[in-house]
């Protein structure tokens, strides 16, 4: 990461073609790599953009899932799309394209790690696509997000992962709200426990889940809703 400086005509021409996109307007380039610790000041630095982009790359998401997964239920699409346009994707992306080099930022935050210069990377892939979209338009966009998201989004895994996270993230999507869990019966000898676990969301039938740890308990009961619910397929189907 940089300093606030706009680029220089050598690094804009790397930017643009690991991005593989060239810009009318170098202006909103500067702008999209900017963090506002580097750039204060309305419209100096990528926040608007990155709200604009952040929108942008859901419609594509969900374009493209739609017309992939076109058996899917509307929770399995919920579940993929939250995944692929989280934080972690949109780093991902990031890191992939070796945008780390050409971020400006301020020196405080160059002292962040973890999370928070995750979401900082991730945050620059976002407003990249908002400029690219008010440089080009649609078009362009979804050339960008399908390039770097397609194979993300197709992979069998993807609908797949934790099933405490999927449930949560479909129970968000779909209800504005988090799953409660619930031990009812914890049972048998000190060296071979049995857990059983209730998982409840309103509006949702509750499951149960028995197994010999509290988590583990916990993931059967969240599967189970899983299932039932189209989610996921069943094991074995």
């Amino acid at each position: 990461m940089k300093a606030g400086r706009p680029l220089n005509d050598e690094d804009r021409g790397r930017l643009e073609a690991a991005i593989g996109y060239r810009f009318a307007s170098g202006e909103r380039l500067d702008r999209a790599i900017t963090h506002a610790s580097a750039r204060p000041g309305k419209g100096s630095n990528y926040e608007r953009l990155e709200f604009l982009g952040d929108r942008v790359l859901g419609l594509c998401i969900a374009e493209l899932l739609f017309r992939t997964f076109r058996e899917a239920t509307e929770g399995e699409l919920s579940v993929r799309l939250n995944q692929l346009v989280s934080a972690e994707t949109c780093a991902q992306v990031s890191d992939a394209l070796g945008l780390h080099q050409f971020i400006r930022t301020g020196s405080d935050v160059k002292k962040l790690t973890g999370k928070p210069m995750m979401n900082v990377r991730a945050d620059v892939v976002e407003s990249l696509i908002a400029a690219i979209y008010l440089d080009g338009g649609l078009e362009a966009a979804r050339g960008f997000v399908l390039k770097h998201w397609q194979d993300r989004a197709v992979r069998a895994e993807g609908g797949r992962r934790d099933a405490k996270t999927e449930l949560q993230e479909w129970a968000h999507a779909r209800f504005q709200t988090t799953p409660v869990y619930r031990v009812d019966e914890r049972s048998g000898p000190d060296h071979d426990p049995r857990f059983t676990v209730t998982v409840e969301i309103p509006g949702v039938a509750p499951e149960t889940g028995v197994e010999r740890s509290k988590r583990a308990a916990e993931q059967v009961a969240a599967t189970r809703i899983l299932e039932r619910e189209g989610i996921w397929k069943r094991s074995g189907v």
